[in-house]
């Protein structure tokens, strides 16, 4: 606590001194504690004794220290799903860059939301631990000069959706070390609770604003709200062009925000999220409660699309930016012209699901991500020899089986990429890229070549970090490799992820400065580190 106290009070007299944005401090514990989100008692991860974890609201350019001590029995980290981490992966929260907070330890997150606005949310990243819960919103809101493409909404509302399990999360982890694939969700949670178990209150005649994201383990969902229609206007960070939809298909990891007008006659509605793409339908429930409705409802929850490629295709091919509404900066969007930009190197991925050594794995260009016993980012500020190679995994398709590796891609500094996720499988896929964010081109069926590139969308793309390949199918992407580096790219189905459909991307430059880098942090975990145990990192 001195410690804290000590960084605290710095912090603010340099804050007051400098006029540097503001600083805003979270002292986080992370425990474990019963909950029964679906009627069953559980061992979940708590933060201050909630689940899901406290929100984190914010401004753009925002200081967030977040000091978290580790009282579970195990090793822990946090990541923060789309934020962008400007020159500091070293606060990126997983294992690949920063080495576990030990059991009863404290580690502290010095981040900033640089340039950034949105929805997005953050959760455990390691040991299987997210599906135990341990996850919470992130919201970054505009500047005050900063013009916003919408009038204030009444109220501000998060939703976290996505499948859950009865089993606890060690079980489950049991399972996939065992070289088996999960078993089918036990149900849906909305904000931690099973079906009816949460009331969102609005008044009649006011707009507000629903940030969802979807936290699951393994499926798509789809949205929607009785009655009533839904006016898209931000996806990950980037204002959209304002089109209305009656549900939205929302994949894996990925965060939409809309403004819902309680604009239907005073009663309660039912909030609707349902499985999509999955044989058996999961559904889960929640209600949208007017403040003078008699208590009534006008007929049972809607049903939503369950199996149809097409129609979610089409949704996504619609979500497209808003050249003339300013982002984090006063600038309109579509000021950086990025279908003029020419791309620097292509990055062909495709995943697969081999068996390797009698156990399911899942694999990016047949390569199965193995982690190394220190994280890269840390070996490769120490130079520390034999934790990884780089080209460890190809940059196309090799069509071969199956292997194991330590997979690091290299990539220049201010490269410009053309990457291309190729799904020849019969399920959705899902893919984050940590560190960035990119300009989704385009998405079709059947088999990408060089003639899709007359297909592309270069002028109103949605850029984003997460996005959706669909079955027998590719997806396109403009990726400006401007924040240096180790980053994350991976499956955001966390058991694919967990065995292996993931890989570390060095983007690298050759100065050593601060203008293209941050230095190790001080307070860095080097203690209990692998390879790097013992080493320092600067002078506190």
């Amino acid at each position: 606590m001195k410690t804290t106290l000590i960084i605290f009070v710095f912090m603010l007299v340099t804050n007051i001194i400098n006029g540097e944005d503001p600083y805003r401090f979270f002292n986080w514990n992370v425990t474990y504690g019963d909950i029964y989100p679906l009627g069953v008692k559980q061992q979940g991860i708590l933060i201050n004794g909630q689940f899901p974890g406290p929100q984190i609201d914010s401004v753009t350019n925002d200081n967030i220290i977040v000091s978290i001590y580790n009282s579970l029995d195990e090793p822990f980290l946090m990541t923060w799903n789309g934020i962008q981490q400007r020159r500091n992966s070293w606060q990126d929260g997983v294992y690949g860059t920063n080495c576990p907070i030990p059991p009863g330890q404290n580690f502290t997150y010095i981040l900033q939301f640089k340039d950034q606005i949105g929805s997005f949310f953050y959760f455990p990243s390691l040991a299987f631990h997210r599906a135990a819960g341990g996850y919470g919103g992130i919201t970054i809101s505009s500047r005050p000069m900063i013009p916003v493409p919408f009038p204030p909404p009444a109220g501000d509302y998060t939703i976290l959706a996505g499948d859950w399990f009865k089993q606890n999360h060690t079980d489950l982890k049991a399972i996939l070390d065992g070289g088996h694939d999960l078993p089918f969700p036990d149900g849906l949670l909305i904000n931690g609770l099973g079906s009816n178990g949460y009331t969102f209150n609005v008044d009649q005649g006011k707009t507000y604003r629903f940030r969802i994201s979807n936290v699951g383990l393994t499926t798509s969902i789809n949205f929607r709200i009785q009655g009533h229609k839904m006016l898209l206007v931000e996806v990950e960070g980037t204002h959209t062009l304002q089109n209305t939809y009656s549900s939205l298909d929302i994949h894996l990891g990925q965060s939409y925000s809309v403004l819902v007008t309680a604009d239907q006659p005073p009663q309660n509605y039912y909030i609707v999220v349902s499985t999509r793409f999955t044989s058996q339908v999961l559904t889960a429930t929640s209600f949208l409660r007017y403040s003078n409705s008699p208590g009534t409802f006008p007929a049972p929850p809607p049903g939503g699309p369950t199996i149809q490629i097409d129609w979610s295709l089409n949704q996504a091919r619609s979500v497209r930016q808003n050249l003339t509404a300013s982002g984090p900066r006063p600038n309109p969007q579509g000021s950086y012209h990025y279908g003029m930009v020419n791309f620097t190197r292509t990055i062909r991925l495709a995943n697969s699901a081999p068996v390797i050594n009698g156990k399911q794995r899942y694999a990016v260009n047949s390569v199965s991500f193995m982690p190394a016993d220190t994280p890269l980012k840390i070996a490769d500020y120490f130079k520390i020899s034999g934790v990884f190679s780089l080209g460890s995994i190809p940059d196309s398709p090799t069509g071969g089986g199956g292997y194991l590796q330590t997979s690091v891609m290299a990539a220049d500094f201010r490269g410009f990429a053309e990457i291309v996720f190729e799904n020849s499988e019969d399920t959705v896929q899902s893919w984050h890229i940590d560190g960035h964010f990119f300009f989704v081109v385009g998405m079709d069926g059947g088999q990408w070549s060089a003639a899709s590139r007359t297909r592309y969308n270069l002028r109103d793309g949605i850029s984003r970090s997460t996005v959706q390949v669909y079955p027998k199918s590719w997806t396109a992407l403009y990726v400006p490799l401007d924040n240096v580096g180790m980053w994350n790219v991976r499956s955001q189905n966390w058991a694919r992820q967990y065995l292996g459909q993931q890989f570390y991307l060095r983007v690298y430059s050759p100065v050593n400065s601060w203008r293209d880098e941050y230095p190790i942090p001080k307070n860095a975990i080097t203690n209990a580190c692998g390879q790097a145990t013992g080493r320092k990192t600067r002078p506190l």
